[in-house]
């Protein structure tokens, strides 16, 4: 599954321990360069998002639970930003890798709407181009969790991902 929901640094931080996954990766997705690269992307001009490649077993873990967490880890109503975050880039998408999983995602972000009293602007989309962040991006979060932007943004999305789904943590 590859989804976008503001910084990837957040988004790779809330799917790491949950029980089933087996990977989460910050990548980029989305755009017509066919090698993207963190500066060019945060630039806001490639197309691209940032995004996270989860792998995950699905007779632990459903593709519709790890949506729901995906829900709960960003605001889906915010368009082209989280927060301070601003730009196509921050774009809350969710790109589908087969039609089974296209139509769980149009389910999930069918219902999750009734949760939000403004429309959600989550698109569902081709991961175009999709390539893995350098590897100064992954585990961030765990690698860096006093760094200003980790404990004042990543800390608290985090908090609330395990609050709502404990039961998914290891």
């Amino acid at each position: 599954m590859i989804v976008g929901g503001g910084c990837f640094w957040c988004v790779e931080g809330a799917y790491k321990q949950l029980f089933g996954v087996e990977s989460a990766l910050p990548a980029y997705a989305g755009g017509p360069d066919p090698n993207p690269r963190y500066e060019a992307v945060c630039s806001g001009t490639t197309g691209h998002a940032e995004v996270v490649e989860v792998h995950f077993n699905p007779s632990e873990v459903s593709y519709e639970t790890l949506l729901e967490v995906f829900f709960t880890v960003h605001d889906p109503t915010q368009l082209n930003r989280q927060g301070h975050d601003i730009g196509t880039q921050y774009r809350s998408c969710i790109m589908p890798l087969n039609e089974g999983q296209r139509a769980v995602a149009h389910s999930v972000l069918d219902a999750m709407q009734a949760h939000y009293d403004e429309p959600i602007v989550t698109t569902i989309e081709e991961a175009t181009h999709f390539t893995i962040a350098e590897k100064k991006h992954h585990d961030y979060y765990a690698r860096n969790p006093y760094q200003g932007y980790c404990a004042a943004v990543v800390a608290p999305k985090l908090a609330k991902v395990r609050q709502k789904h404990a039961h998914l943590y290891r």
